[in-house]
């Protein structure tokens, strides 16, 4: 009975975050299981939704769309897959909060690694929304890492004031941040006011710690 025991405790544990063996392994926990929005929260008017295992953001109201982690967390590792199927803006928050809502739609206050389905606008590069700006944006050869209408892999790493992120092996940014604002809170994953946008997600994937609510 043994085995069987391990294997409730572990749907137990993890709910509706199920990981694979190699995952499991290596310390790779899925935010999101391929069947539902269970451990999201959406916030404003635009449209989430699950099709054939992957999450399909979409315009609806053209304004700012949201889909959050019911947890938070403060230092990891990330690594998603996305593919732009429009021309409209996205991006992948971390360390983010929402604060309120406005014309636009929610407002979130964090930082974002960029998601553009067209190449040379900066997808991977590090913003700070609620503060600075571009933090730091990819380099040449960094914006030539896209792959328009394909599935593209990101990765963001961020340890304390240290933040790395690559897309599809390259590096984009390594950026060392002399005055963190945001230290710790959701993923999130982003839809940009002004409509035309349809992105999907899958693979989403995080290894480190949540922090206790």
């Amino acid at each position: 009975m043994k085995p069987l025991l391990t294997l409730f405790t572990a749907l137990f544990l993890f709910g509706s975050f199920p990981i694979s063996s190699a995952g499991a392994q290596a310390g790779w926990v899925r935010l999101f299981n391929g069947r539902n929005l269970n451990g999201w929260k959406a916030y404003g008017d635009e449209t989430w939704k699950v099709e054939n295992g992957t999450i399909l953001g979409e315009s609806s109201a053209g304004k700012y769309g949201y889909l959050v982690t019911d947890q938070q967390f403060r230092d990891f590792d990330l690594r998603v897959r996305f593919k732009g199927e429009a021309n409209g803006n996205s991006g992948l928050f971390f360390r983010s909060h929402i604060t309120g809502t406005s014309a636009t739609g929610p407002d979130i206050q964090g930082v974002q690694a960029e998601v553009d389905p067209t190449p040379g606008h900066h997808t991977g590069g590090l913003y700070e929304s609620g503060g600075r700006g571009w933090l730091i944006q990819p380099t040449a050869a960094g914006e030539k890492a896209l792959k328009a209408g394909e599935w593209n892999g990101l990765e963001v790493s961020a340890h304390g004031n240290h933040i790395i992120t690559r897309l599809n092996g390259v590096t984009i940014a390594d950026y060392h941040d002399p005055a963190p604002k945001f230290t710790e809170g959701a993923i999130a994953l982003q839809i940009h006011t002004g409509g035309g946008v349809k992105v999907r997600w899958k693979d989403i994937e995080i290894r480190g710690k949540a922090l206790s609510k």
